[in-house]
């Protein structure tokens, strides 16, 4: 069996006094997809904002690979006024890394002609697609995305099959919600639906 990157023991979160998921226990293994579905405001966010260490649990616990991990938020995180290349060498000095990968991880995602382009100049599907960028530019066996699809076109969803199979072939992992289905090999995928 491939190790586990990811594991949950009874864990439960909330927003307020709302119980958003209720001892969850769930283990993610190298190679695989976890799809998170559910409604919005069913706490899929929530559960990726715990299982990435930025808020605290309301009770259990969350086991994280020690090499870290990638977070990729619904937003792109890109300050307009930086080059999409010095947003990406920006967020690698950020991670402690050199940023040698940058203009390959831009070119991986069909974005070297505008690498020297204000990230405000850019239309929504290609900020996705230089947000996603970081997953190439600095290795993590684990990657949490949050909705990582939204905005992309035909070739920006072909571009995301090619880096996740990639990663999942290097056994990396992924745990992504996403109200799109995912271009994921049947047998490396899980799906989780959270109720609200």
């Amino acid at each position: 069996m491939t190790p586990a990157l990811l594991s949950t023991h009874d864990l439960s979160l909330g927003r307020g006094d709302r119980v958003l998921v209720s001892e969850l226990s769930l283990t993610l293994h190298a190679g695989s997809v976890l799809h998170l579905k559910g409604r919005n405001g069913a706490g899929k966010t929530s559960l990726l904002e715990v299982l990435a260490g930025l808020r605290a649990p309301v009770s259990g616990r969350v086991e994280r690979p020690e090499g870290g991990l990638h977070w990729l938020g619904h937003k792109n995180a890109l300050n307009p006024d930086l080059s999409v290349i010095e947003n990406l060498r920006f967020w690698c000095a950020l991670q402690g890394a050199e940023g040698a990968a940058t203009v390959q991880a831009l070119d991986r995602l069909g974005l070297s002609r505008l690498r020297h382009r204000p990230a405000r100049t850019l239309s929504a599907g290609q900020k996705r697609r230089a947000a996603l960028a970081r997953l190439l530019a600095v290795p993590r066996k684990l990657w949490l995305l949050d909705e990582p699809l939204s905005a992309l076109d035909a070739e920006g969803l072909l571009r995301f099959a090619e880096i996740i199979d990639e990663h999942l072939a290097k056994n990396g992992a992924a745990l992504v919600t996403s109200h799109q289905p995912l271009p994921v090999i049947d047998e490396r995928l899980t799906v989780l639906e959270l109720a609200r």
